[in-house]
């Protein structure tokens, strides 16, 4: 088993933008419950009670993310603990879905031999919060149409780990409102040290994180824009194009034609 990351001030950095301020007691029981935790939350700031999240300095996120989402109807893909669905509603959002299909539990088992269920760390963190978020179980690409349409939809950290790229993001394009925003971040591509403009990279299996076998794909910044031109999008606008932890990233922020 591999060992878990210790907390560190740039994972506090991200997590303080949410302060629950759980009781100690109440925080302390649900460190306990839950096996493994992907986001870090701030349970009880005085305390310092923060869950051990396994994902590392998200602050490059951050930037992405609108300072308020008042009024706005927010869908979250591949949303784990929910940190981002939880923030978009601590922010103001009228409306917040969360969506996974918890493929996650298989690559946690492999990478750290840590069993979950699913969604074990998103209910916990929803009842501390009392919070009205809906959970959702199940794949982004097959979910029925409802009719509910959104004004932002969060996809972070799974264009690379899903197998037809361009059919999520045709799939999300749709379940946005008319000029609604796709707020995307995606492994990149590094070559010598800068991104590859106009790309898209197959990985090997295993070959990005020890034990993870479902990151397919690179993303060159113009290989981004490109496929999210072929979904239909009117604007790709890239954000940054960060290294986290040796590692490439491509942030984007992707518009739906208003007409």
């Amino acid at each position: 088993m591999t060992s878990l990351p210790e907390i560190t001030s740039a994972e506090r950095a991200v997590a303080d933008l949410l302060p629950i301020g759980a009781d100690p007691e109440e925080a302390r029981r649900v460190l306990a419950r839950v096996p493994l935790w992907f986001h870090t939350f701030a349970l009880n700031t005085e305390r310092g009670l923060y869950t051990p999240g396994v994902a590392r300095d998200h602050r490059y996120r951050v930037p992405l993310l609108p300072a308020s989402f008042a009024g706005r109807r927010v869908l979250d893909v591949g949303t784990f603990d929910g940190f981002y669905a939880y923030l978009a509603e601590h922010r103001g959002a009228t409306r917040v879905v969360a969506v996974d299909n918890e493929q996650y539990t298989a690559w946690v088992k492999a990478r750290w031999g840590v069993v979950l269920k699913g969604g074990e760390g998103f209910r916990a963190i929803g009842a501390l919060l009392g919070s009205r978020v809906e959970y959702v179980r199940g794949d982004a690409l097959t979910l029925p149409d409802t009719g509910e349409r959104f004004d932002v939809i969060f996809c972070f950290g799974i264009l690379h780990r899903v197998e037809n790229p361009l059919g999520l993001m045709r799939a999300l394009g749709e379940r946005l409102a008319p000029g609604g925003r796709l707020l995307v971040e995606t492994y990149g591509i590094a070559h010598d040290g800068r991104v590859d403009e106009r790309a898209i990279e197959v990985q090997q299996r295993g070959g990005i994180y020890p034990g993870d076998e479902f990151v397919y794909w690179g993303f060159g910044a113009g290989g981004l824009t490109a496929l999210a031109g072929l979904a239909g999008f009117a604007e790709a606008r890239i954000e940054a194009t960060p290294t986290i932890d040796g590692h490439p990233r491509v942030l984007g922020a992707l518009v739906r034609p208003s007409g």
